[in-house]
């Protein structure tokens, strides 16, 4: 099923949603794309039947960056109300209660960097090119570059970045850990697609919980995220996922289970 939107899509099959950019050439992010990119974040946070996600932006290119002849006219004011609105719809991607993948094809830089770090997963095409080249306009990174690739690389490799705003290849974003796998340009859709597939046959309660409690484990202290980790692994044993795990483990052996995401 394909849904229509402006520059963004939201395509759902078998339980995958695949959110597809289409603002031609680049995928400049400006608000109309933000806006409906906030719009779909919003329908898959609520929707059952997307158990994962595709963050896709076509062969050629992932996200090019933010639309600078667009911010170009907001001065500062109007650069505080939009860096906000870029950073909650970020957030809403970043916390969707799904697996997310991006499938980066070509550029992902600055805003468009951003947007594929708020992914659990980055597949990359073999010319893939990432990074933050904000420094060279006069700025720094505004919609979670500085937060997400810091944890993500460590601060030493992440001010590298940052500060010299060099674009970084495939097989050295892998090195990094930037990206999770590199494959050929045709196929990073596709295996993107596939990795999706895999979680989206998951037990997805189980799988929200794990995202919940890693990604905001991150963001407290150990014996925080120790009683987080315990509450969510406790609560899962009202689901009817957990039921039907561990009665198939003790019938048939492990990695049999069916799963219902309930």
């Amino acid at each position: 099923m394909v849904e229509a939107g402006g520059v963004v899509r939201l395509e759902v099959a078998d339980a995958v949603g695949i959110i597809r950019l289409d603002r031609p050439k680049m995928n400049a992010i400006d608000e109309q794309l933000r806006a409906e990119l906030h719009g779909v974040a919003e329908q898959v946070r609520t929707r059952e039947d997307v158990r994962a996600v595709v963050l896709y932006g076509g062969e050629r290119v992932f996200a090019a960056g933010a639309d600078i002849a667009y911010m170009s006219r907001l001065g500062y004011a109007g650069m505080v109300a939009w860096g906000a609105l870029l950073q909650d719809t970020f957030r809403l991607v970043a916390r969707l209660p799904v697996p997310v993948i991006a499938a980066v094809n070509g550029y992902a830089l600055g805003g468009g960097f951003e947007l594929a770090l708020t992914a659990d997963f980055r597949v990359l095409g073999t010319r893939a090119k990432v990074g933050v080249p904000e420094i060279t306009l006069g700025v720094i990174p505004g919609a979670g570059g500085t937060q997400r690739l810091t944890r993500l690389v460590g601060p030493a490799r992440a001010k590298g970045m940052v500060f010299t705003g060099r674009h970084v290849g495939a097989e050295e974003a892998l090195a990094l850990g930037i990206a999770d796998e590199v494959v050929p340009d045709g196929d990073v859709y596709a295996r993107a697609k596939e990795l999706a597939a895999r979680y989206a046959e998951g037990p997805a309660v189980a799988l929200r919980a794990a995202k919940q409690a890693i990604d905001d484990g991150l963001d407290t202290d150990l014996d925080s995220g120790l009683r987080l980790e315990s509450a969510l692994f406790a609560g899962l044993f009202a689901t009817d996922d957990q039921a039907a795990g561990m009665a198939s483990f003790l019938e048939h052996g492990p990695g049999k289970a069916r799963f219902t995401g309930r």
